[in-house]
């Protein structure tokens, strides 16, 4: 073989830049942020490098023969890259994708002869007409096919800890002390974070998530709360993957669509980086974590994907005005909202007994309190579920609320718009306004209707 020459494309992946950021950093970040580009990847994505894990690991345990098929469920970037290796050896492809998913991805995919198959996104994860269960049926269905299985499959990590971990190690000698990724399937944190860990133990690994994912609750408070839609790709999800260890986090920031997008459109403008709708969410949440620190240090964030695959999209002055990014929020932001309710909190103790609670309920006036231990979050108690324990018998007034914690609220932060909220109310009772760990505030359907109708007022008055 010639001098010089890769014997086939999937040896070219891998061996991506890190480069500094300059011009999306704030001045009042005293951090260094770099990104690692694994968008110059050869199918485009990070995902190249789970892709032949995955496929090799399954070659070698006879899960994949010759002239199999691989099906899998995924946002576009995984099939990508199975897409990529299964070209390259001769295996057939079935991807299924949710209905949110852009036609350059959709169209991609098909480029490389896979059949696509798109699935409702709103509904459950485990509604046979999700994305995962759908993907589960072909495989099932299908002779000599195998189901990649990126959000249960250990080869998923695995190949961050054999690839992504040693890399960025390599690269920066060992002058790292943050890694931050957005939160998808937790394959790149999980093996990235894993290796970093073992050979600096104080590295910190710092998950992104956007507003209507399940992981950030959880993480900072322990809190199963229900998901909701977002616009954002390829990161964030509505049910917890076992290829996610948590246990490799050290923190986890949270970002919304708004702030994803425009820093996307920045990235490329001010960096000339053309990166995707998750890189700027990643981005976006070093920033403010950096900020939170206020320490100087060096930060490697990881930037999974191109803009070629969000140009419909994120690069789309049209769908970005339509979907109310392109322009400040013209309702006004949680922040504002908060601005107009009473300051007082009031908040229970999951240790305090519902006759307690039952009295600050009339006291204050409300029909849900948010409960804190210290400061942990722990739930909600509402008059919904109150009156369910008075009205079945099982409720005992001098007994902790404990047993009655509700989770069915949403959690949301003060830069989160007020359009979203609605739609974020219109599947939760409430939501929960966290500032990291710092509980600001709770927001009811009747909050919202009192600040739209404070502004309108306001608006019609001038």
């Amino acid at each position: 073989m010639m001098n010089g020459a890769h014997a086939s494309i999937l040896d070219a992946v891998g061996g991506t830049p890190i480069v500094k950021l300059n011009r999306v950093v704030p001045a009042d970040v005293q951090a260094e942020i770099y990104v690692k580009c694994e968008f110059m990847n050869p199918a485009g994505s990070m995902k190249d490098r789970i892709a032949i894990n995955m496929i090799r690991a399954a070659e070698e345990e006879g899960r994949l023969k010759p002239g199999g098929t691989i099906v899998e469920a995924t946002s576009g970037n995984t099939g990508a890259g199975l897409a990529m290796v299964a070209a390259v050896k001769g295996y057939r492809c079935v991807f299924v994708m949710p209905d949110k998913m852009s036609q350059e991805k959709i169209a991609a995919l098909r480029a490389w002869g896979a059949r696509v198959v798109v699935c409702p996104t709103a509904v459950e994860p485990n509604d046979p007409r999700s994305y995962y269960s759908v993907a589960r049926r072909i495989a099932e269905e299908t002779p000599n096919a195998m189901l990649a299985n990126q959000y249960h499959n250990p080869d998923n990590p695995d190949g961050h800890y054999r690839s992504t971990g040693p890399e960025i190690w390599a690269q920066t000698g060992g002058e790292i002390d943050a890694l931050v990724a957005g939160m998808g399937t937790g394959g790149t944190l999980s093996g990235t974070g894993k290796y970093l860990k073992e050979q600096k133990p104080d590295v910190q690994i710092v998950g992104v998530d956007p507003v209507g994912s399940v992981y950030y609750d959880f993480v900072k408070h322990g809190l199963v709360t229900r998901p909701f839609s977002y616009k954002v790709e390829g990161i964030g999800e509505d049910f917890f993957p076992s290829t996610m260890n948590l246990k490799v986090l050290d923190d986890c920031v949270r970002v919304d669509d708004r702030e994803c997008f425009m820093m996307t459109r920045d990235l490329v403008r001010l960096e000339g980086l053309y990166v995707g709708g998750s890189c700027g969410a990643a981005v976006a949440g070093a920033i403010k974590w950096a900020r939170g620190r206020n320490k100087r240090e060096r930060i490697v964030v990881l930037l999974p994907d191109s803009a070629s695959r969000y140009l419909s999209k994120v690069f789309n002055d049209e769908w970005m005005r339509e979907n109310g990014f392109a322009d400040e929020p013209t309702l006004g932001t949680v922040r504002e909202l908060l601005a107009l309710k009473p300051q007082h909190l009031v908040t229970a103790r999951s240790d305090e007994t519902l006759r307690t609670v039952i009295g600050k309920m009339k006291q204050h006036g409300v029909s849900q309190l948010p409960v804190v231990d210290g400061e942990q979050l722990k739930g909600i108690v509402s008059e919904v579920e109150v009156l369910r324990n008075l009205v079945s018998g099982e409720a005992h007034l001098d007994a902790p609320i404990a047993h009655i914690l509700d989770s069915d609220y949403a959690g949301v932060t003060p830069d989160t718009r007020i359009d979203l909220l609605k739609s974020v109310l219109a599947d939760a009772k409430v939501a929960i306004v966290t500032d990291g760990p710092t509980l600001l505030g709770i927001v009811s359907k009747i909050d919202v209707i009192d600040y739209l109708s404070h502004r309108m007022s306001e608006q019609q008055a001038s």
